[in-house]
This record gives structure tokens, sequence and C-alpha cells, in this order.
């Protein structure tokens, strides 16, 4: 089992910066593919970026070349380093865990980010 805590949700500006954090225990971290999920008023819930035990990412369209995942094992949290910043990643964001043999996700409770002028 795994327990994520996400935290660094904030107001910013366009153009601004935040990082998000996602604290993870119960199980061995290292092992799983991790991922920061997006769901914005009225719409559904979207993959924003996963990064693999082995350091492989992939992102959304929309957000490449502005975020950037990245994992510390040693501290189990993944993190979510946003730039750029647009009104349109308004959304409450959320941190998941994936173990490679399993089809079970694991979510925290999520973060809120709001990009407003």
């Amino acid at each position: 089992q795994v327990q994520l805590v996400e935290s660094g949700g904030n107001l910013a500006q366009p153009g601004g910066s935040l990082r998000l954090s996602c604290a993870a225990s119960g199980s061995i971290f290292s092992i799983y593919t991790m991922g920061w999920y997006r769901q914005a008023p009225g719409k559904q819930r979207e993959l924003v970026a996963t990064i693999t035990s082995r350091l492989s990412t992939n992102y959304t369209d929309s957000v490449k070349g502005r975020f950037t995942i990245s994992r510390d094992n040693a501290k189990n949290t993944v993190y979510l380093q946003m730039n750029s910043l647009k009104p349109e990643d308004t959304a409450d964001y959320y941190c998941n865990a994936k173990h490679p043999l399993s089809r079970i996700y694991y979510w925290g409770q999520g973060t809120q980010v709001t990009v407003s002028s």
C-alpha cells in the first residue's frame, strides 16, 4: 500500500512558477511509477506527467517545455516543477503511484493551483 500527500499548491500569476511535492509512505517508493494529474473545474481528470523507476518521463503536450517531473527516492518524494504558468493550468493537482506489476492506482488528496492575474 502507498499513502500520498501533496503540497505546494498556491495562487500564482501568469508566467510565474510553483513546485509541487508529493510525499509517499507505506511501500517501496523506488519501484513505483509516479504521476501528476490535474482536474480543472467542470473537466475530467487528465494526465500531466509521469516518471518511472528508471527516470523515463512523459508529459501531456500542453505542459511540455514548461513543467518538469522528478523524483528523489531517498526522500520518497516526487516533484512537479511548473514554470511559465498559464491560467489554463488552474486545477486541483493530484499525485499518483502505480506498481509496474499492478493495475491499482494510489491517489493523494490533491493540492490546488490557481493561476490568475
